[in-house]
């Protein structure tokens, strides 16, 4: 059943089954062993880092994270929730079309049911009984992050965008928008920079290479969305937005910014703004 995506949708390429903790249930063909153990365990970690940003997309009482995209220039790979405890992944080329994939994928995922059903081994990453984040920073927390002017300008130009938060090759925060304090740009710092590593990890499984140019990962939530794009230089953006928020325009928004961040904060003449 999982071999149906690559034999029914023209330009697929790969489809896993894994388990919340990274153990492969199932493959199409041709994909080593090993090819197998290393994207379940890249996409376990995705999925885990994924559904930890869900408080930079807004407050909301429904959290759910519904799927992660990773866009190389080579080729797509999507992530969805297949059961409790389990995941579904598929590569793709470029030019696929992914209405259609889409549909194969959510089909195969109703088609197994609770055969893909694996509980998790562990509680600690379930959100607290009032339905809290009991990671995400806390309003009126200390601190301060430098405010970039031209992100501040690209958030307030689209509506329904929420944030921007501009990180370094290190992965360390470099300037956002305001309103976003220290707790949180430091949060997200750290979890972009593993979507980012686990989002070149999965290159092969594109059909690329492993240092393939990766252009942009991002997360759908019910409640919003998560995206992560290249700043050029080994920088990265990430942003969060409402779900009705046109993401696309959005995106362009923040690459015409691009050229002014790179450029180091001495020659943007940003500000310090509290949270």
């Amino acid at each position: 059943m999982v071999q149906d995506i690559v034999d029914n949708v023209p330009r697929a390429r790969h489809a896993v089954v894994l388990s919340a903790d990274g153990i492969p249930r199932g493959a199409t063909d041709g994909l080593t062993g090993q090819d197998v153990r290393t994207i379940s365990a890249a996409m376990a970690g995705m999925q885990s880092l994924s559904r930890a940003t869900a408080h930079f997309a807004g407050p909301s009482q429904d959290r759910r994270w519904t799927q992660t995209v990773i866009e190389f220039q080579h080729g797509w790979v999507f992530l969805i929730g297949a059961g409790q405890g389990a995941y579904l992944a598929a590569a793709a080329e470029p030019d696929v079309d992914m209405e259609q994939l889409s549909f194969r994928m959510n089909r195969l995922v109703s088609r197994l049911g609770n055969n893909l059903t694996a509980p998790p081994r562990v509680t600690a990453g379930d959100p607290a009984p009032d339905g809290g984040d009991p990671t995400a920073p806390r309003d009126g927390e200390p601190g301060s992050v430098f405010v970039l002017a031209e992100l501040d300008k690209a958030v307030a130009s689209v509506p329904g965008a929420l944030h921007a938060l501009l990180l370094g090759a290190d992965g360390l925060p470099r300037g956002a928008s305001a309103g976003i304090g220290r707790n949180l740009a430091d949060t997200i710092s750290a979890a972009m920079t593993g979507i980012h590593a686990y989002s070149r990890a999965t290159a092969p499984f594109a059909g690329g290479q492993q240092d393939d140019e990766w252009i942009q990962t991002v997360i759908e939530f019910e409640h919003g969305w998560v995206f992560l794009i290249a700043a050029g230089e080994g920088a990265f953006l990430a942003a969060a937005a409402e779900h009705g928020c046109d993401i696309e325009e959005f995106t362009v928004r923040l690459s015409d910014t691009m050229p002014a961040l790179v450029a180091g904060p001495g020659a943007r003449g940003g500000r310090t703004g509290d949270a």
